[in-house]
């Protein structure tokens, strides 16, 4: 028996699009190295139109699972904290609803502009092998 190769959405987030970029790339490199194939390439405004997104592509019977890109910076109040906790409780929701994996490359909630770039490719690369690893 033959397995077909798994494949994937990416939902990515433009509001730090240029980082972001940097993440989707690595994603695409990562996929290729495991040979998952990307199945879609959805960018959203922000994280908390990720699950939306998400939702949408997992309906499809040819999307397998999906890998979330994106950034939610530290700002004057605890907004992005709270925004950050609500959007991955809706990731969480979604993937037990449709039983497929989701990787999460969402940096921070809280995450500060100096910590932001060394983090760029292994969130990346680590979302990828997450749902890779729940695929096999």
């Amino acid at each position: 028996m033959v397995s077909k190769q798994k494949r994937i959405s990416i939902i990515a987030t433009s509001f730090h699009k240029k980082h972001v970029e940097v993440m989707l790339e690595e994603a695409r490199k990562t996929c290729g190295e495991v040979r998952l194939a990307v199945a879609n390439e959805v960018w959203v405004p922000g994280s908390l139109e990720t699950p939306l997104a998400l939702q949408r592509e997992l309906m499809s019977e040819k999307v397998d699972g999906a890998v979330v890109l994106g950034i939610i910076e530290r700002g004057e109040t605890k907004h992005g904290l709270v925004m950050g906790m609500a959007v991955i409780s809706a990731i969480i929701e979604i993937q037990l609803q449709a039983g497929k994996p989701i990787g999460v490359g969402i940096l921070g909630p809280e995450i500060t502009p100096d910590q932001i770039k060394p983090r760029l490719k292994p969130y990346a690369k680590d979302a990828v092998l997450a749902a890779w690893a729940m695929l096999k």
